[in-house]
Order: structure tokens, then sequence, then C-alpha cells
């Protein structure tokens, strides 16, 4: 899943590094290898999903730190000094107060490798496994380099439900030790990996066991600031063999000349809102804050998906597809660094209308479908809006009424979605307006080359495995306590801080008409929110909503 709601804790990543880095890698780009992973600077791979252990290993008597890479179809043995780990924009997520005060960090969210939101995210799963070392280790955090703070602690959902305070086993903060004990016995230990900054770390582990003992530097990437394809593994020194093959990697696509300029927004608080218009209505997008905003047309506008929004089909939302499966996931409440797109009815009085406000989704282009949902009052999904099932659908606010709700699209690549916005003045006239949107989901395609509104891309195809059983669907009449969260004022466009989520505003709650909740999202191949202590409350059967009833009360 989001950063915490107080204050932005985005890190500065040095450029100085990235540019040094640069040279050393001349024109290295990214090239199949190893298990499956991607090569970095160096020849080194970059792990940025699946299982590994840090392995203290006895090998020809000598006591060796070593990677087990599990990520592939098969176990791959590797020197630390050959990889280089990725913690992803997604790993940012909510920071249980009792992990900070374990390694004396920050209670703010933090990027974790096997935090509370892993099962939920695509990220690298490291543990430390001491059955191989003939003994119990002893394993020193001997040297640090880092934008912010790192450690590593255990807790578990059912240390938090007992109220047990977090195991700290070691970190760069002043107050925690550097140095714990492996057990010998222990195949697989999976403490949280904590990191408070975005940038690239490097950590020095010496292992002691027996005797003997072997220091091994291991390179981190946190977030998506840096490529890390660019970055050398270990500790920084070794060489980069020179390239003999042209760059791989790809360079970003200056846009087309004729076509339209578009603003992108990829980041902060938007509004599909409908506002009166001279006696009739009017559909624009509200970007920002309501004390600091800008208005514009859904045809000069594309709306990015930023990677960060991958997450993977949790359990009870087969309709999204697959469990396990990826989608691009953009949570009922604020996620810093990715879009938060709401609806907003607030320029229309209840005096003005003679009913509610209908947005009607007519039809989707795209790669995948899309889905527009709420979790109701017993966690059960409450979908509005569902290209997988058929189109139109519509859900229906009332005058005076801002909300959010999930948002979902079931893979990489560019949406044109045509929305038919309507309701009857209290006069008796009936006003619409028809507007489509353009959507890049993922970084396969520049949204800065993509012409806004209409576009020629063709219309994904429902699911045929998807689930066919009815989702629940919210009634015009049925009262707003719930309904999807309404928002407290939002950063400034592009700050990437976040607001605070809430209850729903005056107006009443989106409702679902046209086609019934049925069918699924076509899937790809993995949320829950930044998913990271995502906006779906119910996902982690019932410890979400602990978390961000807790992250909204400490951010008062």
């Amino acid at each position: 899943m989001i950063r915490a709601l107080t204050r932005d804790r985005r890190a500065v990543t040095s450029a100085a590094l990235i540019a040094a880095t640069a040279v050393l890698l001349g024109a290295a780009g990214l090239v199949a290898g190893g298990s499956g992973n991607a090569r970095a600077a160096g020849g080194a791979v970059v792990l940025d999903d699946g299982e590994l252990d840090v392995t203290p290993r006895l090998v020809d008597g000598k006591l060796e730190l070593q990677i087990d890479d599990r990520s592939g179809d098969t176990t791959v043995v590797r020197e630390p000094s050959q990889l280089v780990l990725h913690a992803p924009a997604s790993s940012l997520q909510y920071t249980a107060d009792p992990v900070a005060t374990a390694l004396g960090t920050t209670n703010m969210d933090s990027w974790q490798l096997n935090g509370w939101e892993a099962e939920n995210i695509f990220a690298p799963e490291p543990g430390w496994n001491g059955s191989a070392a003939g003994g119990a280790t002893e394993v020193t955090l001997s040297g640090y380099e880092g934008p912010g703070d790192f450690g590593l602690a255990l807790y578990t959902r059912e240390m938090d439900n007992a109220n047990a305070p977090a195991t700290a086993y070691l970190g760069s903060s002043a107050s925690v030790q550097r140095t714990f004990t492996l057990p010998g016995d222990e195949e697989r230990l999976l403490p949280i990996w904590q990191f408070t900054a975005e940038g690239v770390y490097r950590l020095t582990f010496t292992v002691t066991s027996g005797g003997s003992s072997d220091t091994e530097t291991l390179a981190v990437v946190v977030g998506d600031d840096v490529d890390p394809s660019t970055v050398l593994p270990g500790d920084g020194s070794t060489p980069t063999a020179s390239p003999t093959d042209s760059p791989t990697g790809s360079a970003t696509a200056s846009p087309s000349p004729t076509a339209p300029a578009a603003h992108v927004i990829a980041e902060g608080h938007v509004d599909l809102a409908a506002r009166p218009a001279d006696g009739d209505l009017e559909f624009q997008i509200k970007e920002g804050t309501e004390l600091n905003h800008k208005w514009y047309e859904p045809g000069k506008v594309v709306m990015h998906v930023r990677p960060a929004a991958k997450r993977k089909i949790p359990e009870g939302y087969e309709f999204l597809g697959t469990p396990g499966d990826a989608v691009w996931w953009l949570p009922l409440q604020q996620n810093a660094g990715i879009v938060w797109p709401g609806w907003n009815t607030t320029e229309f009085a209840k005096a003005d209308l003679d009913g509610r406000v209908s947005f009607r989704l007519d039809s989707v282009q795209g790669p995948g479908n899309i889905a527009m949902f709420h979790n109701g009052a017993m966690g059960v999904p409450v979908v509005s809006l569902n290209s997988g099932d058929g189109l139109p659908d519509a859900h229906t606010l009332g005058a005076g009424t801002h909300s959010h709700f999930d948002w979902v699209f079931g893979a990489e690549g560019v949406y044109r979605t045509t929305f038919t916005v309507s309701t009857t003045l209290a006069d008796g006239t009936k006003v619409s307006d028809t507007e489509t949107i353009a959507w890049v989901v993922g970084d396969d395609v520049d949204p800065s080359t993509v012409p806004p509104g209409e576009g020629d891309e063709p219309t994904a195809t429902p699911s045929e495995s998807a689930s066919a059983t009815p989702t629940a669907t919210a009634s015009p009449s049925e009262s707003a306590s719930d309904s999807p969260s309404a928002s407290a004022p939002a950063t400034d466009p592009g700050s990437g801080s976040s607001g605070t989520g809430g209850s729903s505003s005056t107006g009443g709650r989106g409702s679902t008409s046209g086609t019934s909740a049925t069918g699924g999202l076509a899937s790809t191949g993995a949320q829950v929110g930044v998913i990271a202590g995502i906006a779906v409350t119910a996902l982690l059967v019932g410890g979400g909503a602990v978390l961000f009833v807790r992250r909204r009360r400490t951010a008062q």
C-alpha cells in the first residue's frame, strides 16, 4: 500500500550517486539471466519478487554468507555481491507502532519486505536460514549506507492481537543493537525488513560461527526513484564489463508532434465531477485540494496509473479474476505516489436537483477490464462498475457529495473510458454530458505520448473464467454510513503526501444500476493498495480495518 497522513516522507535520491553509476555503467542494459531475473550493472541479478534466504553456510569447512534464490523454478545459490535486491514502490505500507518502537525509527508508513501486506504485493520475501551453518550464527550489521534507517524486526498479526512488543534483531538506529543470534536449527526466520526512505542502501553483514566468519555487502534499492538495473551490487566497487551489445533499456519516447497536448495526472487527488453550467451540466476533472485545485476537460487529460499500483487479487475478490493474479489497484483511500480518483457533485445543492446524479460507464477500450467497487458493512465487495460483465453500468450520487471507491485495472496499457453524466434539474430539465478519459496503466507506454480523449484501442473481451456469482449492489436508499470513503482535504497536486479518509460526505452513497455486478476482470497474471496499508478495509480478514482506524487516529 501509503504515506503517513501527517507529513511527506519521500526520500531525496542523490543525483551524484545516480550520475556516477551511469558513468560506470556506460551503455549497459537489461538482459535475461539467472533464474529468470533481470541483469543489472556488473552482471548482477535484480531480485524484485519471490522468495530468498540469506544463508550462512559451511563451504569446505569455511563459513560463507550466501543467498538462496528461490524466485525461479529452482533454487540458485548466489553471492550477495552478485545481486541487487529491489523493494518496489508497492512495498510502502503501514508501520505498526511496536515495530517503530523496537527499531527506533518511525511510525509513519515505510517500505517493508515481509510486512503485513506481503501476501498482497509483488516484492522480494527475504528470510534468514541458519540450518546450514553447523550451529548458531552471530549476525552483525557491520556496515551501513543509505538515505534512511534500516532495521529487522519480527512482528506478526498474532503478536499485535496479543498486544505483544515487536522483537528487534538489528538496525541502523543508534538505539538498536547491531547483532542477533541466528539459531542453528532455524530453517526460515522471516523478519520485517524496514526502510524509512527511498534510495540505494548497502547493508554489510558479518556472520560468525565456530570460529569462522564471512563479511558480505548486499545492495538494496528502495522505491522506484532509482532504476535497480543501474546500481552496482555489493559495496559498489564491482567493476563493470564493457558492453558488447547495444543498450536494451528503452528510451523515453518523445511525444508525437501531431498528438494533442495532454495534462498527465499520475499522483494525488482528482475528482470526476458534475458541475452546473448555465442551466446545463458539465463533466470535468478536478485536480488538487478544495482550497488549491484546477479544472480540466476530460478530453485534455491522461490519467497515469503507475506501476506502484500493481497488486495481487486477494481471496474473496474473484470477480476481479484468479486470486494471486496481477491487477493495478487504486485504493479507496489515498496512497502516496499514485493517483486517487474520486467523484464529486459538491457544486450542486440539493435544491438544484430533482433526484440524483448518474455517472454511467458506457464503454471501455483497452487491454483489460475495469471494475469500481467498495466493501460493504459485512466486508463483501459492492460493485458499482465492471466492464467485465457488460456495459453500460452506472452509479449515482446525491447533490453535495464527494466520495471515493476502489478502482482496478486488469492489464497494463492504454484505456479509454467513456462516461455519460446526467441528472434532472429542479425545474425538470434533463441535462447530461458525455466525455472520454484516457488512462495509461503501468510503464509500458509513456503517458506523454498518448493522445487524450477518444482513441482506437481495441475493447477487452470479458474473462470467461470469472466468477458468475452476483455481487451485492448498493441501493440509493441505503444509509450513508455504508458508503465508500469520502476524503478530507487532500494534498496539493503532485505533492505526494496523503490526505485523511473518513465517512461519507453529505449527499448519500454511490449506487449501482444497469447490468448486475457479476463476472470478472480480465486477469493477466498480481493488490490490496500499498495495498500497503491499502484501503480495502476488509481485505485482510478484519486486520486492515483496525490498521486504518489506528493510522487515522495517530494522524490527528
